[in-house]
């Protein structure tokens, strides 16, 4: 693994708020990593979460056009809780300490993971932030990106707005059909030059929650698969928002509590 950041990588991702490591996994790695997501996947039968029985493709209640955007990709969340493949691949230390230099913070927690698989012929994902679905607040927070596939111009990959971190706030515009529709937050943005990020299998990209980001349509009749991961600083807390939580969680939370359940956001590095 292609774990070591150089002080220009991190000064360009906390510049731009996205960055490119490429060949971040050798080919074992790599046949390693596809074997144990699409078990985990398949594993799964279809549910979204570790805990609970909504499907792909239902409405989550969170995105808006939920038709359309069951379309866009499949998406499985916290494999790492269903799956020991994967959970060792979530856990790697290496990675939580890329994220600790990238970010500045000292401890590393799993928000969640999710397995984003692109079918043939799939929508585009329009333009989106990341942290304000959240169930914590922090401008830092990040995820990795990880190429399972290429992500080529023509099956998807993913677009970026250089710097728009900076600027973007904690409202949520969602997720809809207008590839547009987030400018009309953020109109300062309408005119920026986006920047493709095109991959190869074992590359991967890290993102800032807050850079505004989506990803084309899959032009093409084959899979384009992705394992992510969504990252939080050890010491975050409740803001109130449920996302992947369940009932039960956030009846126990009380906004401003800390998010240090390990059974639900492991510290996989502290410094």
């Amino acid at each position: 693994m292609k774990s070591t950041l150089t002080q220009e990588q991190i000064q360009s991702y906390r510049e731009n708020g996205f960055l490119l490591v490429e060949d971040f996994l050798n080919q074992e790695e790599l046949a390693f990593w596809r074997k144990a997501v699409m078990n985990a996947v398949e594993q799964r039968n279809g549910r979204k979460f570790a805990f609970g029985e909504a499907k792909v493709g239902e409405d989550d209640g969170i995105n808006k056009d939920s038709d359309y955007y069951g379309k866009v990709f499949d998406q499985m969340l916290n494999l790492w809780q269903t799956n020991e493949d994967v959970k060792k691949i979530m856990a790697d230390e290496r990675i939580g300490k890329m994220v600790a230099d990238l970010t500045g913070w000292e401890g590393t927690r799993i928000w969640h993971d999710q397995a984003l698989i692109k079918r043939p012929w799939a929508n585009p994902t329009s333009w989106h932030l990341d942290t304000p679905f959240w169930s914590f607040s922090d401008r830092r927070a990040l995820s990795i990106w990880v190429a399972l596939n290429d992500a080529t111009l023509e099956n998807g990959c993913l677009y970026f707005i250089p710097g728009s971190h900076k600027t973007t706030t904690f409202e949520n515009p969602g997720i809809g059909k207008n590839m547009d529709a987030i400018f009309d937050t953020y109109p300062m943005f309408l005119k920026s030059e986006s920047v493709p990020v095109p991959m190869k299998a074992g590359s991967c990209s890290f993102h800032n929650g807050l850079t505004i980001h989506g990803a084309g349509a899959n032009m093409t009749n084959g899979f384009r698969r992705a394992m992510t991961c969504a990252y939080m600083p050890d010491g975050a807390v409740f803001n109130g928002i449920k996302n992947i939580l369940t009932d039960e969680q956030v009846s126990k939370l009380e906004i401003g509590q800390l998010l240090n359940d390990d059974a639900q956001n492991p510290l996989i590095y502290k410094a």
